[in-house]
């Protein structure tokens, strides 16, 4: 069953995105890009405690993990969220919530009986 549903995130990229999520600064700079709209790794830079050079690093991350996009506009590069991935990822994580729900349900009344 969980499986079917992970189809529905390209099996090669879900390694990518899991990785990228794990860090809290990609976290915070997925948070900033949403809450903008768009932004370009300068204005990210001047809100978060890492470098610019960091900061670029880890929207390459984010950009392979297919969680945002970019856009070239004259000599600045735009970055936007791309939910796709993010919705697909968290209906994957709540399905897995709720088998292993199931499963210790399961267990439970095997124990109790």
């Amino acid at each position: 069953m969980l499986s079917n549903k992970l189809a529905t995130i390209d099996s090669n990229n879900f390694e990518n995105i899991l990785i990228a999520l794990a860090d809290p600064t990609r976290r915070e700079l997925l948070d900033l890009i949403a809450l903008r709209g768009q932004a370009t790794a300068t204005t990210l830079a001047t809100t978060v405690t890492v470098s610019r050079q960091a900061v670029v690093k880890h929207l390459t991350i984010l950009k392979d993990a297919r969680l945002v996009s970019s856009n070239r506009v004259g000599r600045e590069v735009r970055y936007k969220v791309c939910p796709q991935q993010l919705s697909s990822t968290a209906e994957w994580m709540k399905n897995l919530a709720e088998d292993w729900d199931r499963k210790l349900d399961w267990i439970k009344r095997i124990a109790e009986d």
